[in-house]
């Protein structure tokens, strides 16, 4: 399924790069895929829809938090297909329909709200609501949590390739690392996958989503790259835990500090839960030395978030 505007750009980020003390840094703006404001959901979606519609499903079931970017284009890919689409989501009805929920609403997801606290008590709630549908003659098609399922991340797999030719075109070595952020670590597992054995190095920035990234990792990115044929001697997986804040969905200080850095010297829009976290995360390691060369940010998207009221006042002090 062709949902996504590929490939996303590759683009130089000199100014911040200089503000962060890196030589050479660059970003890979999967923030731009298109599809219902973009985001890193969309490549996952192409593959995901894809089964779906092979098995003969007629609706897909997804879960995350309120302000959800894999709910929000999992039902922009819905929509795309004719399919139905129903959100399990974290916690009571919010007293604001805003940000992504808004977009959900937009979209014609059925939410639910069943109290979900926790990850896997999402992915439990996600079940749930597909066994239910079953039940009543649907054909539903259950989606983990951020996508974060062997075809899922693959796309990130096939996303490395897409990077590979984007250098060569620009006769450009490859790059020391990869910095993204870690919800549910399909993506980080898939770039793990596509890169192999290489010299890049992936760091991947956890914002607080799952509890267990450190073994679900690379657990999938092996699997990935069973599934896709492809060697499964990887790299290390390197996640950084430091940059949480309070929880998920709490934009930090530092996240917040991020975000005007990367607004005022590029023009570049970061997220409050994901990306600007991330950015963080780089921006200590930079300083630190211990993320040195050719550095590549990854951007997962998920600006609508921001718009979210509970960012009012952070985003403004």
């Amino acid at each position: 399924m062709s949902l996504a505007h590929l490939p996303t750009p590759l683009e130089r980020a000199g100014r911040l790069g200089e503000h962060l003390g890196i030589d050479d840094l660059w970003v890979k703006r999967d923030d731009l895929t298109g599809l219902a404001l973009g985001g890193n959901k969309a490549r996952k979606l192409e593959l995901l829809l894809a089964d779906a519609l092979a098995q003969g499903a007629d609706t897909l079931v997804t879960g995350g938090g309120p302000q959800s970017n894999h709910a929000r284009i999992t039902a922009a890919a819905a929509a795309t297909a004719g399919l139905g689409c129903h959100l399990a989501l974290a916690g009571p009805r919010p007293a604001h329909t805003d940000g992504n929920l808004l977009l959900d609403h937009l979209l014609g997801a059925t939410l639910h709200f069943d109290g979900a606290i926790d990850y896997y008590d999402i992915e439990r709630d996600i079940e749930q609501v597909a066994e239910r549908l079953a039940a009543a003659g649907r054909r539903p098609y259950a989606i983990p949590v951020g996508g974060a399922s062997v075809i899922g991340a693959a796309a990130y797999a096939l996303a490395v390739d897409e990077v590979a030719t984007q250098l060569a075109t620009l006769d450009a070595a490859p790059f020391d690392w990869i910095v993204v952020a870690d919800g549910s670590g399909g993506t980080q597992a898939g770039l793990l996958a596509g890169l192999g054995t290489t010299r890049t190095r992936v760091l991947g920035v956890d914002v607080g989503t799952r509890p267990d990234l450190d073994t679900a990792v690379p657990a999938l990115a092996h699997a990935t790259a069973d599934h896709l044929g492809r060697p499964t001697d990887l790299g290390p997986t390197i996640v950084d835990h430091d940059h949480v804040g309070r929880a998920y969905g709490w934009a930090t200080e530092g996240a917040v500090d991020a975000m005007r850095a990367a607004a005022r010297t590029e023009g570049l829009i970061l997220d409050p839960v994901y990306s600007a976290k991330a950015m963080h995360a780089l921006t200590t390691h930079a300083r630190e030395g211990s993320v040195t060369g050719r550095v590549l940010f990854w951007h997962t998207g998920g600006a609508p978030a921001m718009f979210a009221q509970e960012f009012e006042r952070p985003l403004t002090r």
